[in-house]
């Protein structure tokens, strides 16, 4: 990047560590950019005059007279409606061979909306998964993770659900991606036709992983528009929030910051509660709701970045193996939108509650069915036909790759609730069962 005519250029750098430099200078901004030898960095830390620069592509074969010029500014994004159908990377520049959008500039990560400027979230998120919009049921301007463990498909799913859900922009923040899921992301939304609501923002395996404490900003900023300028609903997608953290771990490393839980930085609460806090329901009608997924390791649900994300989110889904049908389904008895009950019988028919109370507590009593199985006691009458509606309940609901709409889910299920039980045994009320109940 060529230095400006009568620009500074500061050529004695005082401490280089793995990930940053320290140099002094006057007249520098927290969070501005910068390069360091041609290589782009960002302001850290400011003490006096001594400025410390991240540099994302780390400090290998930086000399102590390395030339930093400062840039003025802080990240920023190009925001407008040339945004939609393009992918990008973890600084807004194009990865799609497209031109460079036109917009204005705004800069990123700027702070969340003042509670008092939101609205009570109302309006329905339909994904389209029924395993989803059944039990934990979504709202407009919630934030929620996805919980998972890094061999089931994840990506897959946010993939399903960014081309099913009811949204108008759908953006996607890819962090710590393989280039196969790059590409597998790109294919599935340009065969789908779908690519002009969908804006990407992509971090691989092959960026420096630094880069992708940039993404979720980059893609909350565009959401920030299309929600607050255009009165859109934007529906954020990001994968995955682990490897996030895992770059806020090495930079606080590479600082010498003294770690806290699992090597995770002290700030790592903050740090996440900044990114989902932006989720909003805004009085004009833009609503900004947030769907990321968190990788477990080895299905621990108590190391720092699940278990922080718990605090901050309104709820969680998880993804299990379902060892009955062998599918990936969302498991109904660790999963909960805490939101759900704003939606449910308002923006979806008058017997979701009651339909969704009724087949969670039947594959509850499935479930105490197969560990009396696994135990050796005799199974009852009652018993087999709770097993037999699990398997299908799992099979024609549950299963990430269901594709019904609010209603078909719903008569779905009363017809498996009516194949194996009596109307008695449902514990629903009577009008409603006189109503739906399938003969």
């Amino acid at each position: 990047m060529m230095a400006k005519a009568f620009q500074k250029i500061y050529t004695k750098i005082t401490q280089i560590t793995k990930a940053t430099c320290s140099v002094k200078a006057t007249d520098v901004g927290y969070d501005e950019l910068a390069t360091v030898e041609g290589r782009l960095a960002q302001v850290v830390k400011i003490i006096d005059d001594e400025v410390t620069l991240q540099i994302f592509e780390g400090t290998e074969g930086i000399p102590t007279n390395a030339e930093v010029i400062f840039l003025g500014k802080a990240p920023s994004l190009k925001v407008g409606d040339q945004l939609s159908g393009r992918f990008f990377n973890a600084y807004g520049d194009p990865i799609d061979g497209g031109p460079v959008p036109e917009g204005e500039e705004r800069q990123i990560g700027g702070p969340s909306v003042n509670p008092v400027r939101r609205k009570q979230p109302s309006e329905l998120i339909a994904t389209g998964i029924s395993g989803i919009d059944l039990n934990n049921t979504l709202v407009s301007g919630q934030k929620i993770p996805f919980f998972a463990d890094p061999d089931q498909p994840f990506n897959q799913v946010m993939a399903t659900v960014a081309l099913r859900a009811k949204a108008d922009k759908i953006i996607l923040g890819g962090m710590g991606m393989t280039n196969d899921d790059y590409l597998y992301y790109k294919n599935v939304f340009s065969n789908a036709g779908a690519l002009d609501r969908i804006i990407s923002f992509m971090n691989t395996t092959e960026n420096p992983a630094v880069e992708r404490l940039l993404v979720p900003d980059m893609a909350l900023t565009a959401a920030e528009y299309f929600a607050v300028e255009k009165n859109e609903n934007v529906l954020v997608l990001l994968s995955d929030m682990t490897s996030y953290a895992d770059a806020l771990s090495i930079v606080s490393n590479r600082m010498d910051q003294i770690p806290s839980k699992d090597s995770m930085p002290g700030s790592l609460y903050s740090d996440l509660a900044k990114i989902y806090e932006k989720a909003a329901q805004f009085p004009n009608g833009g609503s900004i709701t947030i769907i990321a997924v968190t990788t477990l390791s080895g299905g621990d649900i108590t190391h720092a970045v699940p278990d922080n994300t718990g605090y901050i989110t309104e709820g969680q889904l998880f993804l299990r193996q379902d060892s009955t049908v062998g599918k990936v389904i969302v498991d109904p008895f660790r999963s909960l939108s805490r939101l759900k009950q704003l939606v449910q019988g308002k923006k979806t028919r008058e017997d979701h509650p009651q339909v969704m109370n009724a087949a969670v507590r039947l594959y509850a009593d499935a479930a105490n069915a197969k560990t009396k199985l696994e135990n050796g006691f005799d199974l009852t009458d009652y018993d087999q036909r709770a097993l037999s509606f699990a398997k299908d309940y799992s099979e024609y609901i549950l299963a990430i790759d269901v594709n019904l709409d609010t209603v078909e889910m719903l008569d779905t299920t009363w017809t498996l609730l009516s194949k194996h039980f009596k109307p008695e045994e449902v514990n629903m009320k009577r009008e409603m069962v006189d109503k739906y109940w399938k003969k």
